[in-house]
């Protein structure tokens, strides 16, 4: 047995980027800043979370979330490969997003 889950409670750094692979499934990509203060140094660390939402999950972010959002995401970890413009192969670790729920508008 083996278990892939994530959670997540944060700030959504920009607008959710969101496109439309088939007719009413919407694929929405946005980032997610987790900040986490060590309680020694005082110093704060931020995270910054590529989160895809996709289906219902893909119309709920086109229409809701916005930069400065902070939401509380579940979902898996996904790591895949690409080419970029130089035809260089990279790696990129995505969270597939399963929940999401909308807290409201960033503190700061």
């Amino acid at each position: 047995m083996s278990v892939n889950k994530v959670i997540l409670l944060g700030n959504v750094g920009s607008d959710p980027a969101v496109r439309y692979p088939e007719k009413d499934f919407a694929m929405a990509v946005f980032s997610l800043a987790t900040n986490e203060r060590n309680a020694q140094t005082q110093i704060e660390t931020t995270e910054w979370h590529r989160v895809v939402a996709a289906g219902r999950l893909g119309t709920l972010a086109e229409r809701y979330i916005r930069k400065g959002t902070r939401l509380y995401v579940e979902g898996k970890l996904r790591t895949r490969e690409y080419e970029d413009k130089m035809h260089i192969i990279r790696k990129i670790t995505e969270v597939y997003a399963e929940k999401i729920e909308l807290l409201g508008r960033s503190s700061s």
